[in-house]
């Protein structure tokens, strides 16, 4: 099979950086669900933005791209060692061409393998079946929903809906409190995919293959389609949102599946996946390895250019009182912060520092390597490339979850003076506590949209702790026009906080279904 390698290296630029029909379809349709004007309906708009520069620049939909995961479908007598061999070796190429983030790292000592290879990555499942031909599936998931996924065993008492017992109604139970615990921290408006029953292992599994199936079929199985159609229908009057920032669209799909399980075991797995749903496949010629077709519309059978430009004629038309807008150049003022309200747009020009796990970690115990009094820092893990020239580019940049630095963020904030953190999905207690005493601001920005981002980018003025790998690195950035809603100000607000309420209140207050 002389065409095997390059048609799995096609399929990963394809999964990585052009959104497929199916999945542009259904934020076309949310698009045209959200109330007009409103925070959720301008990140609807950025994201029509992002898939558009994504398929244009053909560079990343969002910089993490997750664990690239395989399942491939081969007739009796193909050579599946040599097949993985070209699997590896096409992921490590996507890898040095910045098409995926260099995800894959040592989980003793932290150490990034810089391909993307190690033990475990990338996830290749081979299954025989009877037709002559092959099908290689691609997913790639990021880590920020993939945090979100949970397992339930049943029977359980769950917050919001009580208790859940072994039927339908329990499952439906576990569907709704996984979209509700999920709230803007998995770049909703996501995807859900659950398997019921299994082990822990394979409802894992059977949940994230749920992923597979196409956004706009209809389950076979009469009881799991109504489950289906429940969630469909009332996790959108959740009022989670784009992004957790409140609105009318807060899921995208939901996908069931099920199988046998121990008569002691009951598991509800879901999987939750973004709005920058990247699976797609190839269907291959088994003798010579080139593509006969793909699994899935591609995204250039869905053009959003149309969508693009209605955003950008919306966002001018948005009157400025809906949304007042503050521009900020660092360092930035405790007096500036301190006029910041929940639901600015703020608008950071100058230099801005990245910063994730390894550095949160780092700087409790040590000093900055420069100044960060009065700085803007970024949750984000960048995807990087350099020229020839060994000058530095950022070629995909959008946030993380900031959730994961709670346990460091108000300390950073107090010994270092910092006035603005950024990234998606808000933060808890003790972060909204630091900015009260301190006199800073959480910026949310929308998340998966890293082309979107990365043309704010102008300069990469250095980069420190490179022995963290290049998402963990301290990246500093010069930037102009990097716009974010505030969620958490100085004055003790927090707009995840009362999102998180409501949502809350209205999921206790939905009304139980018969389920036959």
């Amino acid at each position: 099979m002389q065409y095997f390698y390059q048609s799995v290296y096609d399929l990963i630029v394809e999964t990585s950086t052009n959104l497929p029909g199916d999945v542009r379809r259904a934020v076309q349709a949310a698009q045209e669900n959200e109330d007009k004007g409103t925070r959720s309906a301008l990140s609807l708009s950025r994201i029509a933005d992002n898939i558009h520069m994504a398929e244009c620049n053909v560079s990343p939909i969002c910089q993490d791209t997750g664990m690239p995961t395989f399942i491939i479908h081969c007739p009796v007598g193909a050579n599946q060692i040599i097949m993985k061999k070209q699997i590896l070796e096409a992921v490590a190429n996507a890898t040095k061409a910045s098409k995926l983030r260099t995800n894959s790292v040592d989980s003793l000592t932290g150490a990034n393998s810089g391909d993307n290879l190690g033990p475990g990555t990338p996830v290749v499942h081979f299954e025989q079946w009877e037709r002559d031909d092959i099908e290689v599936k691609l997913i790639l998931k990021g880590g920020g929903c993939e945090n979100k996924n949970i397992q339930y065993s049943l029977p359980a008492d769950l917050e919001g809906v009580g208790k859940a017992g072994r039927d339908l109604d329990g499952i439906r139970k576990c569907v709704m409190h996984a979209v509700y615990q999920a709230q803007g921290q998995g770049c909703s408006a996501g995807f859900i995919g659950v398997g019921i029953g299994g082990d822990r292992t394979s409802g894992y599994e059977l949940a994230k293959h749920q992923l597979f199936r196409h956004v706009d079929d209809v389950n076979p199985h009469p009881e799991l389609r109504k489950v289906e159609e429940y969630v469909m229908e009332h996790a959108n009057t959740l009022g989670i949102g784009t992004m957790g920032f409140g609105g009318q669209v807060t899921l995208l799909g939901c996908k069931v599946g099920v199988m046998n399980r121990l008569p002691a075991s009951f598991f509800v797995s879901v999987a939750y996946n973004c709005w920058a749903f990247r699976r797609q496949g190839v269907v291959l010629n088994a003798e010579t390895g080139e593509i006969n077709g793909w699994s899935y519309p591609r995204g250039t059978e869905v053009s959003f250019q149309e969508a693009f430009e209605a955003s950008a004629e919306e966002a001018k038309n948005t009157p400025k009182e809906e949304r007042r807008e503050v521009v900020l150049t660092t360092p930035i003022s405790e007096e500036q912060i301190r006029s910041l309200k929940v639901g600015d747009v703020v608008v950071i020009n100058g230099t801005m520092h990245t910063g994730r796990d390894a550095l949160h970690k780092y700087l409790m115990d040590h000093d900055a390597p420069v100044d960060l009094n009065g700085a803007a820092i970024y949750h984000c893990g960048p995807v990087m490339s350099k020229d020839e020239a060994g000058e530095w580019h950022v070629k995909a940049a959008g946030p993380t979850t900031s959730i994961r630095e709670e346990p460091y963020q108000g300390d950073i904030i107090k010994k270092f003076g910092i006035r603005a953190v950024i990234g998606k999905g808000g933060m808890g207690p003790k972060t909204l506590a630091a900015l009260k005493e301190h006199g800073g601001v959480y910026l949310n920005a929308i998340g998966g949209a890293a082309q979107y981002y990365a043309q704010c980018f102008k300069k990469v003025e250095g980069v420190d702790y490179m022995e963290f790998g290049i998402p963990e690195a301290m990246w500093h950035l010069e930037t102009e026009g990097f716009a974010a809603i505030v969620t958490m100000d100085s004055h003790g607000n927090s707009l995840h906080a009362d999102v998180e309420k409501n949502s809350l209140e209205k999921l206790a207050a939905l009304k139980e279904p018969v389920f036959k």
